[in-house]
């Protein structure tokens, strides 16, 4: 998986000798720059949907809340960061496994795109590739950060539609 991994991340990283590419995907990696992107998304959506605003809320903690499960990760796996190809943009850490881009990114476009955001996912998708163009990932760091956001997204999903858990609602059985 190594050599498949660093034919991968080779292949894509090579995409940002364009430098239109280089320059988007340095723009993208710093927009989801400790999930900031993802947390204004949320923030936005509760500001403009009043009906929604404590499923946005909650929809976002549970943003903040994968970024920061995906932290706890890295200083248990301490993956260093690719080391063959040269990296286009800074990093907050060296550690690599997993992605907090990939986490906070899928974990925004599976939990906002309940709330009908749908037109997030793309943008989540080319957030997670940005980390491969830039050189700072392998490809198995961003799958797992996705997989991390995803599930912790899947997981808070009746939390963020309904509030907090045993609470009284009309029409359902306590």
């Amino acid at each position: 998986m190594d050599d498949m991994d660093h034919r991968i991340l080779t292949a894509l990283h090579a995409c940002g000798a364009d430098p239109r590419v280089a320059s988007a995907a340095r723009g993208l990696s710093l927009a989801g720059e400790h999930g900031a992107l993802w947390l204004a998304a949320g923030l936005a959506g509760a500001a403009v949907d009043g009906a929604r605003r404590g499923a946005w809320l909650r929809g976002t903690a549970l943003v903040a809340g994968a970024h920061l499960g995906s932290m706890g990760v890295k200083r248990v796996v301490r993956r260093a960061r690719p080391a063959h190809v040269r990296p286009r943009v800074r990093t907050a850490g060296r550690h690599s496994f997993p992605s907090s881009h990939a986490t906070s990114a899928t974990a925004a476009a599976v939990a906002f795109g309940a709330l009908g955001a749908s037109a997030l996912a793309p943008l989540a998708v080319a957030v997670c590739l940005s980390r491969l163009v830039v050189g700072v990932h392998y490809p198995t760091d961003v799958a797992a950060g996705a997989a991390l956001g995803a599930l912790t997204a899947r997981a808070g999903a009746r939390w963020m539609r309904d509030g907090v858990p045993g609470a009284s609602h009309p029409g359902r059985r306590a």
